[in-house]
């Protein structure tokens, strides 16, 4: 059948409307009737390139001079090529939501082309990444701080001591700000991540060409058993599609839509890709799981890479728990606006967090989890797939449906041999 040209769709041979679907459509435009308004969008294309630019760049930038040294220079061209098939996928997304007006996030996409087994499915998968990557922060954090004040002990029972303590402490800091109904102030606080992976990036060039470090590692063209590591730490790297709905949402020209998604993964890819160079030829086979470990710590350029590291996990922390913690709010409706439940739940994310930091406390083998299993998953595979059964697509085999099939097999492949390797490495630590 095809869309209606009322509905808006333009996308061929559409399975948005047989009748299972249509009735999914209506109720899921009766469920979001109060955000009708919302479709219109007031930002602007800047703006928007801006909060595109937020969600791109994040702590995946200091693991990629790891990812390098992990699969050799030649691994660069996965970066490359994931960095192409995330953004085909945004594209498919910005498509998937053009099917009908009522889409306005993520899971709804997942619902309209898999009933609510797939809007679990996405919501599973979103949730889960976003509470590992919060896990990853406590990580980072403790890493960075313990690598600054490496004589500072804590004994706490004797049960925990040393970095395991930093990472309580930065606990206790985060957890007020995850206490907070209103994030809004955290929003602007958030929007300097941009400006703070600049600084990063500028502050370790600096240390490399001027501190005396250089860059004379040679390193190593291919490492074979190291590829599944580096394809999983890229792929941590452009794991923000799930935002990408409230992007196209919030634009006020919707067309503009996907000049924002060059623009931001050009400018992002060229970041991740100076500082995996960059690290590599600092550091070598040596480099650890975040640059800033490497760095010298008596240097000036250095201190500053590691201070703007540390704070810019302790912004996002409780705007990327913030839509677990709502999602678990409704699932006791009776309680979801009392105030006493709220900070239960809110607290009780911030220890479960604290648990798996403290369990698993490996911040490159774990990012390499998320990238490999959520990331790829979340990214590249189920907007692919959402996009099929929507459009139809999959009905021809036409030269779109051949190149979706393949970034579908490509991102089956990193998801199964990533995640073995990932959880090899993590099992062997433990």
């Amino acid at each position: 059948m095809e869309a209606n040209s009322g509905d808006g769709s333009y996308l061929n041979e559409p399975l948005l409307y047989n009748g299972k679907q249509q009735g999914l459509a209506l109720k899921l435009e009766e469920g979001e009737s109060k955000c009708e308004n919302l479709c219109e969008g007031n930002t602007s294309f800047f703006k928007t390139c801006f909060n595109g630019l937020n969600a791109l760049s994040g702590v995946g930038i200091l693991s990629t001079p790891y990812a390098l040294a992990s699969g050799g220079w030649l691994s660069l061209i996965l970066l490359f090529a994931i960095a192409i098939a995330a953004f085909y996928s945004g594209l498919l997304i910005q498509r998937c939501m053009d099917a009908h007006s009522s889409i306005r996030t993520y899971p709804d996409i997942g619902e309209l082309a898999f009933g609510k087994k797939g809007r679990v499915l996405v919501s599973v998968f979103m949730y889960i990444e976003l509470f590992l990557v919060a896990t990853g922060f406590l990580i980072l954090e403790g890493d960075n701080l313990h690598n600054l004040i490496p004589d500072m002990e804590f004994n706490m029972g004797g049960f925990i001591s040393g970095k395991q303590s930093l990472v309580l402490i930065v606990a206790l800091i985060i957890l007020p700000s995850v206490w907070l109904d209103n994030l809004s102030l955290l929003s602007y606080i958030s929007a300097s991540g941009v400006l703070a992976s600049g600084i990063i990036l500028i502050s370790i060039l600096w240390t490399g060409a001027f501190d005396g470090v250089g860059f004379h590692q040679t390193g190593t063209l291919i490492n074979w058993s190291g590829v599944p590591t580096a394809v999983s730490l890229y792929s941590f790297c452009y794991c923000a599609h799930p935002v990408f709905p409230t992007l196209y949402t919030s634009i006020r020209k919707k067309h503009q839509f996907s000049n924002v998604l060059v623009l931001c993964f050009i400018l992002s890819t060229i970041g991740y890709a100076s500082m995996a160079v960059m690290g590599y030829l600092m550091f070598g086979d040596e480099v650890q799981s975040q640059i800033t470990l490497n760095l010298p710590l008596g240097k000036l350029s250095s201190r500053v890479a590691i201070y703007t590291t540390l704070v810019n996990p302790l912004s996002k922390y409780a705007l990327m728990v913030t839509p677990i913690v709502n999602a678990a709010k409704q699932c006791f409706p009776c309680c979801y606006n009392k105030r006493p439940f709220s900070l239960l739940i809110s607290t009780l994310l911030v220890i479960s967090t604290v648990v798996v930091a403290l369990t698993v406390p490996f911040f490159g083998f774990l990012m390499s989890l998320v990238g490999a299993f959520l990331s790829i998953s979340a990214s590249i595979i189920l907007p692919c797939l959402c996009y099929l059964k929507i459009s139809g697509t999959y009905r021809t085999l036409g030269c779109e449906t051949v190149t979706i099939g393949t970034i579908i097999l490509m991102g089956v492949a990193i998801m199964v041999f990533g995640t073995y390797t990932s959880l090899r490495q993590i099992f062997g630590q433990l």
